[in-house]
């Protein structure tokens, strides 16, 4: 009988209001069911980055999920704080503390819209902080429709991991960011833009399985977002 692999997902944290009178945690029901049929077990590791080497020990691969807040850019040399960023100082301080420890034991990690930003930070690289105000003419990366549609495509480059896992040079992905990866860091790679340039997927060849996307492909709007979460379930098999 095959191993499942267990993934360990990153939640996403909330003040008191709305479900609790309490400080909560959350995530989208969708991120456990694809990778379930990705053939993967899926656990939520809540933010405790003292239990971070505790967690790795239970899990064979790492998901760091996204969530409307952004990356401290303290932490990746970008200056003065935009208007528009939006802090969770907990959530970011665990995952870079559980996606390092993940990238030195070995063990893959898939980044998804925040989480790739996440990961990226990770690999040492640099953020934009602001899309509108650093790309003129940008698309609406905040896309107006429902989140389970397409935004635009991206083009896909050849030769990465990416690319072999989803076997076309294009997709169609839906978005939601408003930051995107400015630089993905030292020997990391950029491995899929949007048509205006902005960086959509990011890998690193220097590790086992290192792979962002700027897109939900828990989603599905695309028929290649399940390869992209079967091919990190299967890198988790060890």
């Amino acid at each position: 009988m095959r191993h499942t692999p267990v993934i360990g997902l990153t939640l996403d944290a909330e003040a008191p209001g709305g479900y609790s009178k309490f400080p909560w945690y959350a995530l989208r029901a969708n991120y456990f069911e694809s990778v379930r049929q990705a053939g993967g077990l899926p656990i939520a590791l809540p933010h405790d980055a003292g239990a971070a080497a505790e967690y790795l020990g239970l899990c064979d691969a790492i998901l760091v999920t996204g969530g409307a807040f952004d990356v401290d850019p303290a932490l990746y040399g970008g200056g003065a704080m935009h208007e528009t960023v939006s802090l969770k100082p907990g959530r970011t301080v665990f995952e870079l503390t559980l996606t390092r420890g993940a990238l030195a034991a070995g063990k893959p990690v898939l980044g998804i819209c925040g989480g790739e930003q996440l990961l990226a930070v990770a690999f040492g690289g640099t953020l934009i902080q602001h899309i509108p105000d650093a790309i003129p003419g940008a698309l609406p990366h905040e896309q107006p429709n429902p989140r389970d549609q397409p935004g635009h495509d991206i083009a896909i480059a050849p030769g990465t991991l990416l690319a072999r896992i989803v076997g076309t040079a294009s997709m169609a992905v839906n978005s939601a960011h408003h930051q995107a990866v400015a630089t993905p860091g030292p020997g990391a790679r950029v491995n899929a833009l949007a048509p205006d340039g902005v960086i959509e997927g990011i890998e690193h060849p220097g590790h086992r399985f290192a792979l962002g996307v700027q897109w939900h492909p828990e989603f599905k709007v695309d028929r290649q977002d399940i390869a992209i979460l079967r091919a990190f379930v299967e890198a988790a098999r060890g």
